[in-house]
């Protein structure tokens, strides 16, 4: 179970570097010994994984989608660049940023894996995210 939550805003590592080494993952595969820390950035939990086999660090849902949004796009790869613009609208404001910003803290002490459901990870919230955490804009 994550010994620590992004909402708390107490970020800790152990690792230091200038430049975030970003990674997207799907919560389902195994860790490896080069995740560095791994963060669920889901609203939902995932279905059929325990905490205990999730092997997390943290889980920032507050990063998350809206509902609303992630119900809108549906994985439609058709509308993925739509939902990236949305997204990261959302990112901008409230409780997200205040996430978006622990998420960035975390970014620049080391190696950071961000773990999805997804199927798609290519078309999936956690790739939009590695794009704001380094700082592209789309």
């Amino acid at each position: 179970m994550p010994d620590r939550w992004c909402k708390a805003g107490g970020v800790a590592a152990s690792r230091s570097s200038t430049h975030p080494k970003l990674r997207v993952r799907r919560i389902y595969d195994e860790p490896s010994s080069d995740d560095g820390t791994r963060v669920l950035v889901d609203r939902v939990w995932p279905r059929g994984i325990s905490k205990e086999r999730a092997h997390l660090d943290e889980w920032c849902k507050e990063v998350a989608p809206s509902t609303q949004l992630r119900t809108w796009y549906a994985h439609d790869p058709e509308r993925f660049e739509e939902f990236g613009r949305r997204y990261r609208a959302e990112l901008g404001e409230g409780e997200p940023a205040q996430a978006l910003a622990s998420l960035k803290a975390l970014a620049r002490k080391g190696t950071i894996t961000l773990l999805t459901a997804t199927k798609d990870v290519d078309i999936s919230q956690a790739a939009v995210l590695v794009d704001v955490l380094l700082g592209r804009v789309k």
